[in-house]
């Protein structure tokens, strides 16, 4: 079955959209600064990498032996690894990093290191997620089969009245899952709605996953259990630490963007029209929140969800002195401007959420 584009309409915000593109492009052109990657945005990704990067020569080159100083390497490792996921590919699988298409896709890449895969990413986020929001059966951000009910117009089992309690265990093994099986059940899932053509280049992008994951396993798994002295469950459980502690940091930034007290919702079944414009649905199904100085830092600007949701092509270190120009406007054109004050406050109503749905 083919995949359906759904369209929203363009007329009834036209003056907003007009305006904030208008104010947005002045600011720049004010600022005279680009909408790419600044020198913070370049020493932070330098940071991400190294973050990552030297921990793991410290532990292969035996320079790190203890074993409970190789566990901090490996939660240490967990963190970058969340940070080059928000910060770097995110921004550059977007086009946002670089004007450079080169650039974005080596950038992008990085994704591919981490474990992931930078194509499926690219289908998943960017072309479903950022177009249709909370949309059933189209956001696979809300499709984790059976065992999550993220949205009222998916079926509801007993256990989901209980899913706000277990949904953090199944946060914290999100990137485990990720990196083994997800990239091949949503590329097939591709695959069987023709969309992109996947079907059409199916055999190719199989060997592409297949290829980076194998680089994966064996520079993060297969080396450190040939190289480090310790016993090999060690660094299979190490290696689970990792994924641990970056599951947890990426599940609790990104999830409650749009699955929060609030929130809206649409199941578009035949009818390929949406009854509202791009921009109202965007700032309807996203919200803020603050952050402290580290995760702000870490989090690639995902806190400013909203910003990124209306400019996903502009880099997230500008997030923060655009968000002054959405919300201003957003109040004069009397449109919705979620923002929460803290991140205690966004997984509140996440938690809240989760319950409502699961209590349906």
């Amino acid at each position: 079955m083919s995949f359906t584009y759904y369209t929203y309409d363009r007329k009834c915000d036209a003056p907003f959209a007009k305006e904030l593109n208008e104010e947005v492009n002045l600011y720049f052109k004010r600022e005279n600064i680009s909408k790419s990657a600044n020198t913070k945005m370049l020493v932070k990704s330098g940071m991400l990498l190294l973050l990552f990067f030297v921990p793991l020569t410290l532990m292969l080159t035996g320079v790190v032996s203890q074993i409970a100083l190789l566990y901090v390497l490996w939660i240490i490792m967990g963190v970058a690894m969340a940070g080059i996921g928000m910060c770097i590919m995110h921004d550059a699988i977007h086009g946002a990093y670089s004007r450079s298409k080169v650039v974005n896709k080596v950038l992008g890449l990085t994704l591919n290191l981490v474990g992931g895969n930078a194509f499926v990413w690219h289908v998943q986020h960017n072309v479903l997620h950022h177009t249709y929001p909370n949309v059933d059966q189209v956001d696979d951000d809300l499709d984790i089969p059976f065992l999550l009910r993220m949205s009222p117009h998916q079926p509801r089992h007993w256990f989901h009245r209980y899913q706000q309690v277990y949904v953090w265990i199944l946060y914290a093994f999100a990137t485990l899952f990720w990196v083994t099986s997800k990239d091949f059940v949503m590329l097939n899932k591709y695959r069987e709605r023709q969309l992109l053509e996947v079907d059409k280049n199916f055999l190719k992008h199989v060997l592409n996953i297949v290829s980076w994951k194998l680089v994966y396993f064996g520079y993060l798994l297969v080396l450190p259990i040939m190289l480090l002295a310790v016993p090999f469950w060690h660094v299979l459980l190490m290696f689970l630490v990792m994924h641990l502690t970056a599951g947890v940091l990426l599940s609790i930034i990104f999830q409650p963007a749009h699955v929060f007290e609030g929130t809206d919702f649409i199941k578009q079944d035949q009818e390929v029209a949406i009854d509202r414009s791009w921009h109202l649905y965007q700032l309807q199904t996203t919200t803020n929140f603050k952050l402290g100085p580290f995760l702000s830092w870490l989090s690639g600007g995902l806190n400013y969800q909203i910003e990124h949701h209306l400019f996903p092509n502009i880099c997230h270190v500008h997030y923060p002195k655009l968000s002054k120009i959405v919300k201003k406007l957003a109040n004069k054109y009397d449109m919705p401007y979620h923002l929460q004050g803290s991140l205690g406050g966004a997984l509140k109503l996440h938690y809240q959420q989760l319950r409502i749905l699961g209590a349906d």
